[in-house]
């Protein structure tokens, strides 16, 4: 220490010409009045030190002084507003004391801007001490969980690879079924034959008819198409053995929905099916030329159309269960017209055609015509179901043969 004591003494001129130097002298010269200091401050007792530090942290405004005054302030404004109640004065006087309260009250507040500050902050930091304890209590059961990677639970098992065998079924009734099996059931591709010379050749699921198929009797009936649960569902065509067809929309076995039928006779409906019977919009042509567009209800001639014979006579009206009733206009070929109201058929009052009730009976008519005449087709969507089900007949037959060939060889497992 002595020698760096004499370093900052040493009167030269490089130490006063360098800068470097003269900066290292000045640590130098800093370093000895700290350690010069130290002595001094480690002669203090350990009361001394604690006494000085107390007196440093109090030196300020003591903040427990804010809560009497709060106390004080809140009773002289109760006082004052008191006194407003229980004194008569007039209400100017009122308010020019409410005035000099505030101005005292503004006046003080300038006054001791610090103690309000410092108020306000211990306020503030109550009330996020508050907070933060009363958070901590209330989502302290809560955990945080944390999750790497993914989820083993979520991961499903694979199915194990479905095992279909061919082979031969034979009924106590006489039926058979020749093709695919899973866990004892008709499943996939088979033929199921018939004792009264029926077959189905197509998909199964569960025992019964489901997807594409072919289903024919002995005496000619044929149909082909989609089924579902057993029975006919979608679209499909069937062949009667009489000559008559239907094609179209099928629904739990029967016509439901847009279809085309024709008759041996030669007859033909085009239009809406429902529960088997025509029901809804539709065309239909006899076997002698009339033709008829419009509504149908319960498989007749129900609501309002537009009906052309063959003669060349023409009615645009109401109908009822396939006879003219209510209002109407027949035109004959030559150009003559009957209009008014009908019943079962007769022409019971006669109306002039610019009658309201037969001008409206007659646009309804033909409006009911031309929705028919205008509905959508389901051509290509029967054609699409009659090439698969051709594919799944023959899918069927080719199960049907590897069945057989199971059975002769014994290696057939049910």
């Amino acid at each position: 220490m002595e020698g760096q004591a004499k370093l900052t003494r040493t009167p030269s001129l490089l130490l006063r010409s360098s800068p470097t130097v003269r900066s290292s002298v000045n640590s130098f010269s800093s370093i000895e009045e700290a350690e010069l200091q130290a002595p001094a401050t480690a002669s203090l007792s350990d009361d001394d030190l604690r006494k000085k530090t107390h007196s440093r942290v109090c030196s300020g405004p003591r903040s427990f002084l804010f809560f009497p005054t709060l106390v004080i302030s809140l009773l002289s404004l109760l006082i004052f507003f008191s006194y407003f109640k229980t004194c008569e004065i007039s209400t100017s006087e009122k308010f020019l004391l409410a005035l000099i309260f505030i101005a005292v009250a503004l006046f003080f507040a300038g006054k001791n801007k610090t103690f309000f500050h410092k108020s306000i902050s211990l306020l503030k930091q109550l009330y996020d001490d508050n907070a933060k304890k009363h958070w901590f209590s209330k989502n302290r059961s809560k955990s945080v969980q944390w999750i790497i990677g993914g989820d083993s639970g979520s991961r499903r098992e694979k199915n194990p690879k479905r095992e279909v065998k061919e082979g031969v079924e034979i009924y106590s009734n006489g039926d058979y079924y020749e093709g695919e099996f899973h866990k004892g059931k008709c499943n996939g591709s088979g033929v199921y034959t018939y004792y009264e010379n029926g077959r189905y050749e197509g998909d199964w699921i569960d025992g019964k008819y489901d997807g594409y198929g072919i289903e024919s009797w002995g005496k000619g009936s044929k149909y082909r198409g989609q089924y579902r649960q057993g029975l006919r569902f979608g679209y499909g065509v069937y062949r009667f053995y009489t000559g008559d067809t239907y094609s179209g929309e099928w629904c739990n076995g029967h016509y439901h929905g847009v279809g085309f039928q024709t008759c041996k006779d030669g007859s033909c409906y085009i239009g809406e099916f429902k529960g088997g019977v025509k029901h809804g919009l539709g065309c239909y042509r006899f076997r002698n030329g009339d033709r008829y567009a419009g509504e149908y209800f319960g498989d007749k001639i129900h609501g309002f159309g537009v009906y052309h014979f063959a003669n060349g006579h023409c009615y645009e009206g109401s109908w009822h269960e396939g006879r003219k009733k209510g209002y109407g206009m027949y035109t004959f070929r030559n150009g003559d017209t009957q209009s008014g109201e009908w019943d079962c058929g007769n022409h019971e009052t006669r109306l002039t055609p610019q009658a309201d009730s037969v001008l409206r009976a007659v646009q309804s008519a033909r409006k009911a015509a031309e929705d028919a005449i205008c509905l959508r087709r389901v051509d290509v969507q029967v054609n699409d179901a009659v090439m698969a089900a051709n594919r799944a007949a023959t899918a069927a037959r080719v199960a049907a043969v590897k069945a057989v060939q199971n059975t002769i060889d014994d290696k057939s497992i049910i």
